[in-house]
């Protein structure tokens, strides 16, 4: 019997093995080419992507490399659109692609292109409008499709959006007088996984390190350093809902501000021009040249800016500017019951707490802190800094107001001046405070979401890990 086995494991190996070395001989030379200039590792739950040349190069070279984890997401993707909507994925392509696809730069689509093109050498098969959907799948599922819904689809529920806790902060804020910059995802846990490190060589413009989803050419929980010295993160504005369907897609414009822009004022322009609501965030941005901090609150109509030389500015899903907060949400400031009220009152306790000390040890902490502004006590749930939904019988956030509704923070990400300077960060998947999510020990306390069933994936304990620009395998 233990033969059998062994025999049978072999044959599915040595099959694997030629279905491999098949596709690879079915490479164009130009193909090889591009793959050789490629690098995919793997490293403590992360994929390292190293892509590089041409858009349509670099492209392939993703497709490529991370068919099968695309392929994965894509279903995910189209599973939990059908769920909430009750209308198929291809719906939405249609829809979204139409919208979207005349208002993408060239260089952009071209990466896209290429993207399909080295899926398809891979065995996986998608189409352009696909592939631009899912760049744009927060855009279209969390700001245009609330805004139509209630024609189509009245009684789906509305959608659960992204979040996330966020600082920056220089001068006489750090330890050193450089920038500190830190940022946790907040994220229900079903979505398909952010776990690629993305490293970009354009054949022009700036070099990027960003936290990624495999087939994004955008970061999508926009967490990056550039080789022109910039460094950034946003958290999402909660409840916000003007949307724009004339307006660039969000993702395209990130894209396009992080590989072109030099300064922080170049990149915050090239994101206010066509502006469409969608993915409106609090951008937080620093430029390690000057050690010069930002926050860029991006609404519709209405735009918030600051800058300073000394100081921090914090992210918790609340707009600061009073215009957006006002006129383009429906938040409530104050409630501390709420996640983003209550994760603002703790990040200014932390920082001003912590003025003159901070530095990269000190911004893991404040992403790992389990202290409930509206308990008043340390107690891991919906309203800390290091989220536990899944945790709290009590949730008040809205889309996923839910008892235990199975999200919260997926992965730790800091950086100083120094790293930066060095294309580099730190970064932890999994929760920030390490503690793991075990998928099915989950449904089988919780059968309500049986539904997720073949979408949660566990999320073991994983340690800080430093990425570099330009790694090898």
């Amino acid at each position: 019997m233990k033969k059998t086995v062994l025999l049978l494991l072999l044959l599915v190996s040595v099959c694997s093995i030629l279905a491999q070395t098949q596709t690879t001989n079915q490479l164009t030379t130009e193909q090889k080419t591009w793959l050789s200039k490629a690098n995919r590792h793997e490293k403590n739950g992360w994929i390292y992507l190293h892509i590089e040349g041409a858009p349509k190069e670099r492209g392939f070279q993703h497709g490529y490399l991370l068919a099968k984890e695309i392929k994965e997401s894509l279903r995910v993707l189209g599973e939990v659109w059908h769920y909430q909507t009750a209308l198929d994925w291809q719906w939405l392509v249609q829809r979204g692609s139409k919208m979207f696809i005349p208002k993408i730069d060239d260089e952009n689509l071209a990466e896209i292109d290429g993207m399909v093109e080295g899926m398809k050498a891979a065995g996986v098969a998608t189409t352009r409008e696909e592939m631009v959907t899912y760049n744009g799948y927060m855009e279209l599922m969390w700001y245009w499709w609330p805004t139509i819904k209630d024609k189509i689809s009245p009684n789906s529920p509305d959608p659960a959006k992204e979040g996330c806790s966020a600082f920056i902060a220089t001068g006489s804020m750090t330890v050193d007088g450089g920038i500190v910059l830190g940022h946790n995802t907040h994220f229900a846990y079903y979505y398909p996984l952010y776990h690629v490190v993305l490293d970009i060589l354009p054949e022009k413009g700036h070099s990027i390190l960003m936290q990624s989803m495999a087939g994004l050419i955008h970061s999508g929980t926009d967490f990056f350093v550039t080789s022109a010295g910039l460094v950034g993160s946003e958290t999402t504005i909660a409840d916000f809902f003007p949307f724009d369907e004339k307006g660039i897609p969000e993702f395209s414009r990130m894209r396009s501000a992080t590989q072109y822009a030099s300064t922080i004022d170049e990149w915050c322009e090239i994101m206010k021009k066509g502006n469409n609501g969608g993915l409106a965030n609090a951008w937080l941005i620093g430029d390690v040249n000057t050690n010069e901090i930002a926050r860029l609150e991006l609404g519709l109509k209405y735009v918030g800016f600051e800058k300073k030389k000394d100081g921090y500015f914090a992210g918790a899903n609340i707009a600061q500017d009073i215009k957006i907060l006002r006129f383009e949400t429906k938040t409530k400031e104050s409630d501390i019951k709420m996640s983003g009220a209550a994760r603002m009152v703790r990040w200014n306790q932390l920082l001003k707490e912590n003025a003159g000390k901070i530095n990269l040890e000190i911004a893991q902490t404040f992403e790992s802190d389990h202290f409930d502004s509206y308990l008043g006590i340390i107690k891991p749930g919906s309203r800390t800094l290091c989220a536990h939904y899944y945790l709290d019988s009590n949730v008040q956030t809205p889309g996923w107001d839910e008892p235990f509704y199975p999200s919260g923070v997926m992965d730790g990400k800091v950086i100083d001046s120094k790293m930066a300077k060095q294309m580099s960060f730190l970064a932890r998947w999994g929760s920030s405070c390490g503690t793991p999510f075990d998928a099915k020990a989950f449904l089988e306390e919780h059968p309500q979401y049986e539904w997720m069933t073949g979408l949660l994936k566990d999320r073991p304990t994983q340690p800080w890990t430093v990425f570099k620009a330009g790694e090898t395998k």
